[in-house]
């Protein structure tokens, strides 16, 4: 079954709760997106971390937008923490997957106005399938040894664990595997923990700079 191939691409689609046809209130969406996005060009061999910094590794072109765009914003600015660039941006970057999953059929984007006066969008899932075959590779990820678990998947496992992404792996499953998640965060050296503090920097109204 074809997947969408970005990282970030396949965490919203993850979020999205079947149940309640949308992403649940409260979901580090936006958090879980950048950090995606990241994870996804740190395992390219784009990003690479320097004294705990994003540094461009390989600025060669991508054909992702989103991961363009971000690359774009490390090599135009200081170097930064893994925590700084996951808490920039995360609504441009909402909306800018969420198009993305709309241009290539994996989702109906619906535009209206809540109450006459404020744009929202519903978005519908055009096949299921594709959901549940995440879901699989999330779930098989905890069986397979993690050498042998594909570098996006174990991504998926440590960013969906980092946010507590109930829907996808509850508190009982990151406790039971606390272990395996933390070798499967390797494959995003530092990324996982970045995205655990930039949360809690959101929270405590910090930035993480």
């Amino acid at each position: 079954m074809a997947l969408p191939s970005s990282l970030p691409q396949r965490i919203y689609l993850l979020a999205y709760n079947p149940a309640k046809g949308k992403v649940g209130i409260g979901t580090e969406l936006g958090a879980m997106l950048r950090a995606g996005a990241l994870a996804d060009l740190y395992i390219k061999g784009q990003l690479t971390d320097v004294r705990g910094r994003a540094a461009i590794n390989d600025q060669h072109p991508c054909s992702d937008s989103v991961l363009a765009g971000l690359l774009e914003e490390i090599a135009g600015s200081k170097p930064r923490k893994w925590q700084y660039w996951i808490g920039k941006r995360q609504r441009t970057t909402v909306g800018a997957v969420r198009q993305q999953l709309e241009d290539g059929g994996w989702a109906r984007c619906q535009r209206y106005r809540i109450l006459g006066l404020f744009p929202a969008t519903k978005v519908t899932l055009r096949d299921p399938r594709v959901r549940k075959e995440l879901m699989s590779r999330v779930n098989g990820a905890f069986r397979t040894p993690a050498g042998r678990v594909d570098p996006a998947d174990a991504a998926l496992v440590t960013i969906v664990a980092a946010a507590e992404l109930n829907l996808v792996v509850d508190r009982k499953t990151r406790r039971d595997n606390k272990r395996r998640i933390q070798e499967l965060s390797e494959t995003t050296g530092p990324i996982g923990p970045a995205l655990h503090k930039s949360i809690q920097a959101a929270a405590s109204g910090g930035d993480g700079a």
